[in-house]
């Protein structure tokens, strides 16, 4: 078994070797597709509280998916584009306070209420209502899988105590239950997942993630919810502390069909597609728009990815270019093409020799990445820019106005418009690296729709990113599918939601060795996300900032 300080040590010689000018040496070695990636450098560690997805998962994984979960919960707040890492320096107001407790009555209430949910959790039968032997086999059973480690007796005791009280006070033992899972889901550990670490046997003074914060960082980055039986019994036998161990445990997580909760989540918050709840557009200019177009059309994303990765093990990067998508029958509809399905999401592949393709193509991108009223060059080519191809785009200068003149006969179009907003010097440096990439999107309108004319002038959809010159959006999905940086930024986007930080200097070096494995692999997302979980860096703990 390979133990992770090992991989630390391979890092240190390959990089020794790869300075070395001595005389000659052995011809390098084949690339590695298998095996530990990159060295323990760590991100700051710190406590990460639960976002509402991960709220409402653990709940149902908890107890089942009859519950209801309550959704007026503190709001999540994204960190660096993504709620993972905000979830890192998220606190809980005092309303927040009142909200938790409110759903954690509300869903005790419903277990308790529920023969079959309640059968699930309570294995003895109560001779009272302040049965203490029941209430503390109860407390035992459930209190670790609620806070993701073993109970120390003085809470094994505090919540049986909680249970036996509100019995005997409601004169019902199944009273009590609710209480006592009401005090569980109102504790800051459920609510948060803890780093504190433990000594590093193998590292004098240092410190390491416990088996079980190990558990619960594979579980929430792989099915974006709490750790299964299995995985908490390894990190009981220390299992967690091995390459080997850890990846049987991912390999069989990545055959979960939770799994594909957890890609989707990443693609979700990767993308913003959670903003498409809150999609508006003027009813009057888009007369198709209605409040549900939005999440229908982050379905269809999300189905797709799901396609290439689950069912397809494909290329990540023919997300850009395959002409396969998923529509209703309104989607359809605007995307001009028959429905395949008059009542759900059914698979389509679009026309060979149509100007829709891939990613670039789907209305939740082009819909989001828009204004109410109309297109937007510089908003899609941000999104290229910062999102596909992780290249930052500075903020405009104070009080600077961005908005473009009004249409006239000489610039009638919003590409002309842009051109003559880039003869701002102010502007220039800025919007050249966004509009010429958003230039390639301008036949669809706001709101998706495909359009060859904008106040009746033809729209010219050529650009060029970065020297490679397109026709359109077809072509535009083309040339970042081919592009390096869109590999290596799928890589940086995936290692960062994993780890909930911003990457570090000393992280750079693992991030290019993982987006290397990715391409050796064959851009295999599962195979990416598999490295990354295993990565020494994962599992490292870093002092807290």
């Amino acid at each position: 078994m390979v133990p992770y300080r090992h991989s630390l040590r391979v890092a240190l010689i390959v990089g020794a070797t790869a300075c070395y000018s001595g005389g000659p040496l052995d011809p390098p070695a084949p690339p590695v597709t298998t095996g530990p990636v990159g060295a323990a450098i760590a991100s700051p560690s710190a406590a990460q509280r639960l976002t509402r997805v991960q709220y409402a998962n653990a709940i149902r994984d908890l107890f089942g998916a009859e519950v209801v979960v309550p959704t007026a919960l503190e709001p999540d707040i994204a960190g660096n584009g993504f709620e993972a890492v905000g979830a890192k320096s998220s606190t809980i107001s005092a309303r927040g306070v009142e909200q938790y407790e409110t759903a954690g009555y509300s869903i005790g209430k419903q277990v308790a209420a529920n023969p079959t949910l309640l059968a699930r959790i309570l294995t003895c039968t109560p001779t009272a209502p302040d049965d203490a032997a029941c209430a503390r086999i109860f407390v035992s059973a459930l209190g670790p899988v609620v806070y993701r480690r073993p109970l120390a007796d003085a809470e094994i005791a505090s919540l049986s105590a909680i249970v036996t009280t509100a019995g005997t006070a409601f004169a019902s033992f199944e009273k009590g239950v609710s209480y006592g899972i009401a005090r569980m889901l109102q504790s800051p550990h459920f609510l948060y997942r803890p780093a504190a670490g433990e000594p590093d046997s193998d590292n004098p003074g240092k410190k390491r993630y416990t088996s079980y914060e190990i558990a619960a960082r594979l579980s929430f980055f792989l099915w974006n919810s709490v750790p299964d039986a299995e995985l908490l019994a390894a990190a009981k036998s220390n299992a967690l502390d091995t390459y080997e161990h850890v990846s049987a445990q991912v390999e069989r997580m990545l055959a979960s069909p939770k799994a594909r909760d957890g890609l989707r989540n990443f693609v979700k918050e990767w993308l913003r597609l959670g903003e498409l709840d809150d999609l508006t557009k003027d009813s009057k200019l888009f007369t198709t728009f209605t409040s549900d177009l939005g999440p229908m059309a982050r379905e269809e994303t999300l189905r797709v990815f799901d396609s290439l990765v689950f069912e397809k093990d494909a290329d990540i990067r023919d997300v850009m270019t395959t002409n396969q998508t998923f529509v209703t029958a309104k989607l359809a509809s605007m995307y001009e093409i028959p429905a395949p399905s008059k009542t759900d999401f059914a698979p389509v592949d679009l026309p060979a020799d149509g100007l829709r393709r891939g990613l670039l193509g789907h209305i939740s991108i082009l819909a989001l990445y828009a204004h109410p009223t109309t297109s937007s060059a510089t908003l899609r080519g941000k999104f290229v820019r910062e999102k596909l191809l992780c290249t930052p785009i500075p903020l405009p200068p104070v009080n600077l106005s961005t908005g473009l003149p009004e249409a006239t006969p000489d610039a009638p179009t919003l590409r002309a418009r842009s051109l003559v907003h880039m003869g701002d010097p102010t502007c220039a440096s800025c919007h050249r690296m966004m509009d010429p990439i958003g230039f390639g999107l301008e036949q669809f309108d706001g709101i998706g729709r495909l359009r060859s004319k904008e106040n009746g002038t033809v729209i010219d959809p050529t650009g060029e990113l970065d020297g490679a010159k397109f026709g359109g959006a077809a072509s535009l999905g083309h040339a970042i599918h081919d592009d390096p940086r869109f590999a290596g930024c799928f890589a940086r986007k995936l290692y960062q939601y994993a780890t909930a930080s911003e990457i570090s200097d000393d992280e750079e070096a693992t991030v290019s060795a993982l987006a290397q494995r990715f391409a050796l692999t064959g851009y295999k997302l599962k195979t990416l996300i598999a490295a990354v979980a295993t990565s020494p860096a994962f599992r490292a703990y870093g002092d807290p900032k």
